[in-house]
């Protein structure tokens, strides 16, 4: 029973935080602040200086995320020269105000604008915010400024010791944490499965089954983007191509359990079927370095021939066990190539470059920085009528919700967020001070595990991550001998003053409507779906060899853009029939996006050679219908934009002898089914084709 307990606990945190990545920058953030603390002390410097050595470890730690070592190292040098200006800004403005204040806005500007250029942008544009706030926090001055800078070096030199020699990034093992994550959410989507089944269906266990799958996903993509880095270059695309097929073959067997739950079933076939996806599950939970041993298994072999033997005068369950059999075969397949067996070797094409973002243009991010400097000038006026003193805080929640928000809408939710963590904070920060009862090194190690929460949870929750950032500040205040329950008050009030300046800004200068850019997004990603389809039809047809399985993950960050922009509209602040109308257009896009993947992970080069005629007829059709919904969205309200064409009915894989061609022809066909759905969401009508007389 214990050790039952313990594995599960075990599986649900390498699931819930794969690769451990989380666990990693958390760890290195804490111990960048010890590394630094130690080794500030042989200058003896006052607590303030010591201070800021640990929050530029802190900041550089969890905000520099470059791909390679060399290109952090890069942006590691580069923040130490922008922190230095940073901290030199803010203590010559503490001299001449309002020229802190002036400075500050200008700084939101620069950290919301930087964004566009990718995660070193992101990285040098927090870092310099936070010190130049930190800074302001802990009133330093001019004089201060050599100490300052030498605390700031001796931070970003300690995360670099921590980053590069202490707490390496060691590639092969992370893989090996991934994989195991990917085989516990596999198999937590096989046991929501059974208990869907077991219920005979209900919309509790739907929405598990859901938001396994969701999480499975997000391992597969882990998956795709460490590859690189672990495996050979001949063998990225297939390791790609066989998770891929493992997603899509458990996303399959979910669908089919939820059909068979519509069906009259005795309660034998039930129990038969559920006894079938434990056995299964027991297969796959274990270490993957000890597979692929699923292979020499008696169980394997059996659901391999009964899921052969199932044809057209299936038996009640069939669909589930051939659905069973079909994921072993993918989950064989996938794990054989992430040991390097090359034995599954296909010829892939190489991956195509990304395309670099320009540096001046005016799109949503731009108004944002914009709608950050007023924001920022109005939390300025706003905190001060609060607390002249501790008007940076206001500030401070005006950066944090545009960071990230390209809307309105987003701004309001991240406000609410904000000032709900903030509040809850409050009373956290208030018991850990009181708790510690003055003691210096009980209020340093709190301090240490706040800093930890508050990264760990950075990825999870806003509300947490703000609730570890208050009691973090609570503590700081009482390290700092100014701790009081006035002081912390003031903070819940700078920060409601933050977040209704922000979302005033937002609101009224060039106020970016959600719906606005989730019509954009949705345009983008049809102009990714045809792109999707055009190479997919000429890897196909043997014409070109291109990558569809990158063109299917092209596919899959605009579904993760068009989520990530809806997200205010499916948030319970929202009336109900926005609600729906979110999670509608949301469910449509994320199902183009799972028959593009299953198209992607099904295409040879060549493969329908000979039915090149067909091909083109369906994928023509979708491309066709793409074009017209694009127009659609790009004028809404404007009628005259055509009509979407309908299948004519005409079996997609009619005398189709090959199995692989006769996948990937039915997968056209629903993808084109899903376009035409969601057409309908948009109002756009679809119409039956002329009679042609092709088959």
């Amino acid at each position: 029973m214990i050790t039952r307990i313990t594995q599960a606990t075990t599986d649900r945190l390498v699931a819930s935080d794969p690769g451990l990545v989380r666990l990693r920058l958390g760890f290195s953030a804490v111990l960048s602040i010890i590394v630094a603390v130690l080794g500030i002390l042989p200058f003896h410097q006052p607590l303030t200086v010591t201070l800021v050595a640990a929050i530029a470890a802190m900041t550089s730690a969890f905000t520099v995320n470059d791909e390679t070592p060399g290109k952090q190292a890069v942006t590691l040098v580069l923040g130490l020269v922008l922190g230095a200006a940073s901290l030199t800004a803010a203590s010559v403005g503490s001299a001449v105000p309002p020229l802190d204040s002036i400075v500050f806005v200008l700084l939101i500007f620069v950290a919301v604008y930087a964004q566009r250029f990718g995660s070193r942008g992101i990285a040098l544009g927090s870092l310099s915010f936070f010190l130049f706030f930190f800074a302001m926090f802990l009133q330093t001055h001019l004089k201060q400024v050599p100490a300052l800078l030498l605390a700031l070096t001796i931070g970003i030199a300690a995360n670099a010791v921590v980053r590069f020699v202490l707490v390496r990034r060691h590639t092969d093992a992370e893989f090996l944490r991934i994989r195991r994550a990917f085989r516990a959410r596999l198999a937590a989507v096989v046991r929501a499965a059974e208990d869907h089944l077991a219920v005979g269906g209900s919309e509790r266990t739907r929405k598990r089954l859901r938001r396994t799958n969701a999480r499975m996903h997000e391992s597969v993509l882990l998956i795709e983007d460490t590859a690189p880095e672990v495996t050979g270059a001949d063998s990225v695309n297939r390791l790609r191509r066989r998770a891929i097929e493992v997603e899509l073959a458990v996303q399959w067997l979910t669908i089919t359990v939820q059909r068979t739950c519509a069906e009259d079933l005795d309660d034998d076939v039930r129990d038969d079927l559920i006894a079938r996806m434990r056995r299964f599950r027991s297969l796959i939970e274990r270490d993957p370095r000890e597979l692929p041993l699923i292979s020499e298994t008696e169980e394997f072999s059996k659901m391999l021939v009964e899921g052969s033997r199932i044809d057209e005068h299936a038996a009640p369950g069939d669909g589930v066990r051939r659905a069973l059999a079909e994921l072993a075969l993918a989950d064989v397949r996938a794990q054989r190539v992430a040991e390097h067996d090359v034995s599954d070797a296909a010829d892939d094409p190489e991956d195509p470059e990304e395309e670099k973002s320009s540096a001046f243009a005016y799109d949503n991010q731009t108004r944002s920085a914009i709608q950050a400097v007023v924001g920022g000038g109005l939390a300025v006026l706003g905190g001060e009528l609060v607390s002249s003193q501790r008007w940076y805080w206001a500030v401070l929640t005006v950066f944090v919700v545009f960071i990230g928000s390209s809307t309105a809408g987003a701004t309001f939710v991240k406000g609410v967020r904000r000032l709900g963590g903030t509040l809850i904070g409050i009373v956290g920060g208030l018991v850990l001070t009181l708790l510690v009862s003055g003691s210096v090194p009980a209020t340093l190690a709190l301090i240490l595990v706040c800093v930890f929460g508050m990264v760990y949870m950075a990825r999870v929750s806003q509300v947490i991550m703000a609730f570890f950032i208050t009691s973090m500040l609570g503590l700081l205040y009482s390290l700092l001998g100014t701790f009081s329950i006035e002081v912390l008050w003031i903070r819940v009030a700078e920060t409601a003053v933050g977040a209704a300046a922000g979302v005033l800004a937002a609101v009224v200068i060039v106020p970016v409507r959600t719906r606005a850019v989730m019509l954009d997004d949705v345009s983008a990603l049809l102009e990714e779906l045809d792109e999707f389809v055009e190479k997919a039809a000429g890897l196909l047809s043997g014409a070109e060899n291109v990558s569809v399985i990158e063109k299917s993950r092209d596919l899959d960050r605009a579904v993760d853009k068009v989520r990530t922009t809806i997200e205010p509209l499916t948030h319970p602040v929202n009336l109900s029939s926005r609600r729906d109308y979110g999670w509608h257009v949301l469910t449509t896009v994320e199902t183009i996006a799972f028959r593009a993947r299953h198209v992607a992970a099904r295409s040879q080069p060549g493969l329908l050679l000979n039915e090149a005629d067909r091909l083109l007829l369906y994928t023509g059709r979708i491309r066709e219908n793409t074009a017209v919904l694009r127009k659609a969205i790009g004028d809404p309200g404007v009628s005259g934009h055509g009509t979407l064409i309908r299948d004519d009915g005409t079996p997609v894989a009619d005398r189709i002898d090959d199995p692989r061609a006769r996948s990937v022809l039915t997968s056209l066909g629903h993808l084109d089914e899903t376009v035409i759905a969601l057409g309908r969401v948009f109002g756009v009508e679809a119409t039956d084709p002329e009679p042609s007389g092709k088959s």
